[in-house]
This record gives C-alpha cells, sequence and structure tokens, in this order.
C-alpha cells in the first residue's frame, strides 16, 4: 500500500491495490461520487483470472485486499487443501452481497431437464467457492461430480460467461452481470444459489499482517465500501449508479435496471450491515461439508470476520 505525500496540506492519500474478479459498481459509484476521495484513498482494481491467482498475489503481498467468494477466504485460512497448498491469516473485512443473482446456467441450446447430465461444469477452481454452489445445485437435480458430469478449470466468472455463451462448457455459475449477458446470448438460468438458503457471494478480506499494517486505510476503505452498499440498497436506480453500470457492465438498458433491481434485493443483492450472518455462514459449511475433498466438519471460527472493521460501519 502506498502513499502520496502531502501536497499544499491537504492529507495523504493511500492506494490501495484490490484484487477483483469481475468490476465492482459499488467501487465504481464510490469512486463517482467522491466517496473514496472523501475517504482519503485511491483503490487500484486489479482483474484476476482465478481465485488461485487472487490469493498467491495477497499471500505475496501483491495485493492490499481481495473482493472474493467467502468459502475462499475459508479455503485459505482453515487448510492447506487449497490450490497453493499453504494456509495463511487471511480475515474478512465486510459481506458485501448475497450473490448478486448468483445461478447455475445452461449454455444455449442445452435442455436444463436433459441435457446436463454427461456435460461439462465449467469453475473458477474445483475445490472452493461457487463451484461448491454448483456441485450442491446439480446434486439437488440428481447429478453427481464425476459420475454425470465433469469438471473443468475456466477461470473468474465473466471468463466463464464467455465460455459457456461460445458451448465451451455445458454449464456454469454466473452473477454480477454475467448472467444477465449470459441469457441475452440464449443461456438458460438452471436454478438459483439462493434455494439453498441465505447466502453470501463477496466479501472484503485481506491478510492479518497486511490488517495490522495498514489498518487506518482497510477500515477507510470498508466504512466507505459499507456505507455504498448501504446506499445502493436503498436506492439503486440512481443516474450514477445507472451510468457506472453501464460502463463497467456493458448492460443496456433493460440489463442496467435489472443489475439495478437485484442490488437491492434482501435474498440476493448487497448487504447494507456488511456482517456475515450466523444462518449464511451455515449455508456455506454445510457446501463445505458436503463438497469440499477430503470431506471434513468445518470448525468454528472466531478469527473469520475481523470484528474491528464492523464496528466502524455503523
Amino acid at each position: 500500500m502506498a502513499t502520496s505525500p502531502v501536497e499544499a496540506g491537504r492529507p495523504r492519500t493511500a492506494t490501495v491495490r484490490l484484487g477483483v474478479f469481475s468490476p465492482s459498481v459499488v467501487l465504481g459509484v464510490a469512486a463517482q461520487t467522491g466517496a473514496l476521495a472523501r475517504a482519503g484513498l485511491r483503490v487500484e482494481e486489479i482483474a484476476v483470472s482465478s481465485s488461485s491467482q487472487q490469493f498467491s498475489l495477497l499471500l505475496e503481498g501483491e495485493l492490499d485486499a481481495v473482493l472474493t467468494s467467502p468459502d475462499n477466504v475459508i479455503s485459505y485460512r482453515q487448510s492447506s487443501a487449497n490450490p497453493l497448498g499453504r494456509s495463511a491469516d487471511v480475515r474478512i473485512l465486510a459481506a458485501v452481497d448475497r450473490g448478486l443473482g448468483l445461478s447455475l446456467f445452461a449454455a444455449p441450446g442445452v435442455d436444463p431437464g436433459t441435457g446436463l447430465r454427461g456435460g461439462v461444469l465449467g469453475v473458477d477452481v474445483p475445490t472452493s467457492g461457487f463451484a461448491f454452489a454448483a456441485y450442491e445445485l446439480l446434486a439437488r437435480r440428481g447429478l453427481r461430480r464425476l459420475a454425470h458430469y465433469t469438471v473443468e478449470p475456466m477461470g473468474t466468472t465473466p471468463m466463464r460467461a464467455k465460455a459457456l455463451i461460445a458451448n465451451r462448457c455445458t454449464m456454469t455459475m454466473l452473477n454480477a452481470g454475467s448472467d444477465l449477458r449470459a441469457e441475452d446470448a440464449g443461456c438458460t438460468r438452471v436454478s438459483r444459489a439462493s434455494s439453498m438458503g441465505l447466502y453470501v457471494g463477496t466479501v472484503l478480506a485481506a491478510r492479518g499482517t497486511d490488517i495490522d499494517r495498514d489498518l487506518p486505510a482497510l477500515r477507510a476503505l470498508t466504512t466507505t465500501v459499507v456505507s455504498t452498499c448501504r446506499a445502493l440498497a436503498a436506492k439503486p436506480q440512481g443516474e450514477t449508479a445507472s451510468m457506472v453500470t453501464r460502463a463497467r457492465l456493458g448492460l443496456d438498458a433493460h440489463g442496467t435496471a435489472r443489475y439495478l433491481a437485484t442490488l437491492a434485493d434482501r435474498v440476493e443483492g448487497l448487504i447494507p450491515d456488511a456482517r456475515l450472518d450466523d444462518a449464511s455462514l451455515y449455508t456455506l459449511r454445510m457446501l463445505r461439508a458436503r463438497h469440499a475433498e477430503p470431506r471434513v466438519p468445518v470448525d468454528a471460527d472466531p478469527g473469520l470476520v475481523d470484528e474491528r472493521f464492523l464496528a466502524f460501519t455503523g
């Protein structure tokens, strides 16, 4: 994390290197409204190609924080059975959203009733995150991994959306605008992650060592993200939000309106109080207990969420 020199009495500006999978409308709105500048922050959004790359950069100190699936934090915090083969003190600073439409999708021309069997499931990585949600949704349709379909890593959500539209995979999990583009391209929404129970799709997270070193900047980032989420959940259809959504996600007017409505949805939208609630944590633990390998119970972890940050979000 870097700071700019004091200029004409102005406070220093901290630059936060943030690893993201998809362009963040929340951050775009925070920048456009001046909320980041008022907090003394400049956020450098660094697009990553997979969660394993994201956490490699985070653990190597190349990123200061990440927007990621909470299950990825659990994976790298509680076990070395992850793509990097090591664990680390990574913590959730705030829960951001409940999936933003996260759903299992079938490729164009694929019958969701009969065409998934024998197909290819595209995932980020097979051992964490949205992959577990996909395994569960498919299991509820009577389809078991390896027995009834194969699994192939295909990168982040926007990358998987392109692969699905091009029929390079049969099915995948999509959200955050990529789901809307896929529908427009003829893909079918098969089932929603929210059908499994309360779910959290995205959290803001960082390494313990970076938190201790950069506490004021990360606290300012968390507060700004949470306040922006709260404002968007209360009034999502504003001109600034529409402009940012169109620019960042490449959606047309109809898609933009649908996306902004999702932000305010109580089941799948933004999380105004930033808390990883017990019911959502239960869903995450259930998915990991059923689909992680080795299949071991996920113990309660009081250090998973750094409560110091939520105390400043109001």
